[in-house]
């Protein structure tokens, strides 16, 4: 089985950061957003990924190259953002079985295992959560035995809550990419865009049948708001603690919180969801439901609500902050 990856986006909803940090490489609960992905796929048995770059693509290679030796990497350009359907379409040279396609946007507890034991009547998986404001969503509307019969983007009536998060598995890949090319000889739709959506519409309507899967969690990576409930959410279920390795003195710590190894704490309160990467150092302040990044210095300051980039220097300020690495703010 092997996976397919797009990666081209610019983030520009987490500008600054996204400027010289692509979106899927953003720390969240101490680890890029992609390395919860990839190593979930690693343990379900995939060793080949095709991922789909553009914006900042030398910062993906060097980061694959160096903390994913093992995996069989293979790096195409998407040059022109004309959506999802011909992000795919570019993996085609290498896919020739089985695959997983993952958008790394979210964060998902999902049954993966489901690709390798999916009995042989399916032509594959999409994964799916039920969701009250259905109407931000493409949703997958299903018959009784829980098999796909129509994606229906954003729609003004309840028609389905079950929201396409962007993970999906599919075993007829020679269809898959036969519904590709017939959406990209179609029009495009909102946006410009041609949707991977449209492929699986194609798929059914020949015949394939798709099964819906639940997935237990969902957590958006893609904004500052939704990152940060993300980093609340992982320090809640096993990223939280604190590192022997850090030094904290005369200060009060709200779980949770993530406080790692060379991070020094002196008079401040701490939490709760609060990340403080390695080597950052926060004296006489008060941070609450930020990420601040490694080796930032915070002294006096009062931090709600932000993203702190690596080498942040914050003093004697208060507020919600948004600052990209190497950043100075004097209060």
């Amino acid at each position: 089985m092997k996976a397919i990856i797009p990666l081209a986006g610019k983030g520009t909803r987490l500008r600054p950061h996204t400027y010289v940090t692509p979106k899927p490489l953003l720390r969240v609960g101490g680890r890029p957003v992609m390395s919860y992905i990839l190593d979930d796929l690693i343990e379900l048995g995939v060793d080949e990924v095709v991922f789909i770059v553009g914006y900042l693509r030398d910062v993906i290679r060097e980061y694959i190259g160096s903390e994913y030796p093992q995996l069989t990497a293979h790096f195409v350009v998407q040059e022109v953002q004309d959506g999802t359907a011909g992000a795919v379409k570019l993996a085609e040279p290498y896919v020739d079985e089985d695959l997983l396609i993952v958008f790394v946007d979210t964060l998902f507890d999902a049954d993966l295992s489901l690709a390798r034991d999916l009995p042989e009547e399916w032509a594959g998986v999409l994964w799916a959560k039920e969701v009250e404001d259905y109407q931000r969503f493409g949703v997958i509307v299903t018959g009784e035995d829980g098999a796909m019969t129509r994606i229906v983007e954003k729609p003004k009536e309840p028609i389905s809550r079950l929201a396409n998060i962007g993970l999906y598995y599919i075993r007829d890949h020679e269809l898959l990419f036969a519904g590709i090319d017939h959406a990209l000889e179609g029009g495009t739709g909102p946006g410009g865009e041609y949707y991977l959506t449209d492929a699986f519409q194609y798929m059914v309507d020949r015949g394939a049948r798709l099964r819906t899967a639940p997935v237990e969690g969902w957590y958006d990576c893609g904004k500052l708001e939704t990152l940060l409930e993300t980093n609340e959410h992982l320090l809640r279920t096993g990223r939280g603690g604190v590192d022997p390795k850090a030094q904290v003195q005369g200060s009060r710590i709200h779980e949770p919180v993530r406080i790692e190894d060379g991070v020094i704490v002196e008079e401040s309160d701490i939490g709760p969801n609060v990340t403080l990467e390695r080597g950052a150092r926060v004296t006489g302040s008060t941070i609450r439901d930020s990420i601040v990044g490694p080796d930032s210095e915070i002294r006096g300051g009062t931090v709600s609500g932000s993203l702190v980039g690596a080498r942040v220097r914050i003093s004697e300020a208060e507020g919600r902050f948004n600052l990209a690495d190497d950043s100075t703010v004097e209060g």
